[in-house]
């Protein structure tokens, strides 16, 4: 069977991927020496820069792919005809899915901004202002409709992202509480911090459910 051209590149490349985000998360990006990644994947140091020039362009992909990932994540998972407080729980049970599922790239790309040059760190700050600005957007709506009680958007935007991306930090798999169990208990601290009654969104989720189910059965 013929060998798909740049088959074996590609998985060399995606290996280097997953090892540089393995050990970064763990050692730190200056700790970590392209020569210990192509000794961690199993090929020779000087076959790393036909992928990545310089060390700084590795570190700045992965940064790029993680953002790009939870964009297009948050894309797909949007609900385009659901009021604020329905968007705001998509938001952040996609938010807290995608960091779980990704814990060590979150932690390079929250870790080592410090270690981009000026252009790369500018390019993935607006990664993440385009994202950030989904929830302001979210927040404001909330506010114009009378479902969110919010004295200050960004303020507000920033200490939700922060808490739901501190999930990573202590959450284990093999503990008490499942991924949805988290994210319904986040959601419920994430709603009284922008003043709205949980209660409204659980009654509206219920309602949801009920409408899948009879469409279900009527199909």
């Amino acid at each position: 069977m013929a060998r798909t051209t740049g088959s074996d590149g590609e998985k060399t490349e995606a290996a280097l991927r997953e090892a540089a985000v393995s050990l970064m998360a763990r050692h730190g990006y200056e700790a970590v020496s392209m020569r210990q990644l192509a000794a961690e994947v199993g090929v020779q140091a000087a076959a790393l820069y036909r992928y990545f020039p310089t060390k700084e362009d590795l570190l700045f992909t992965l940064m790029r792919e993680h953002m790009e990932g939870l964009i297009g994540a948050w894309e797909e998972t949007r609900p385009l005809m659901a009021g604020p407080a329905e968007r705001l729980e998509a938001f952040v049970g996609n938010h807290i899915r995608f960091h779980v599922a990704r814990r060590h790239s979150t932690h390079v790309s929250n870790m080592e901004l410090r270690s981009l040059s000026r252009e790369n760190l500018t390019h993935i700050l607006r990664l993440r202002t385009s994202y950030e600005k989904e929830l302001r957007q979210i927040l404001r709506d909330g506010v114009e409709t009378g479902a969110f009680l919010v004295d200050d958007t960004g303020l507000t935007a920033m200490a939700i992202i922060q808490m739901v991306t501190g999930v990573i930090v202590w959450f284990r798999p093999d503990e008490r509480l499942s991924v949805d169990e988290v994210t319904e208990t986040y959601l419920s601290m994430t709603l009284r911090l922008v003043g709205a009654e949980t209660k409204n969104i659980k009654n509206s989720r219920e309602k949801r459910d009920v409408h899948a189910f009879d469409e279900f059965r009527a199909g």
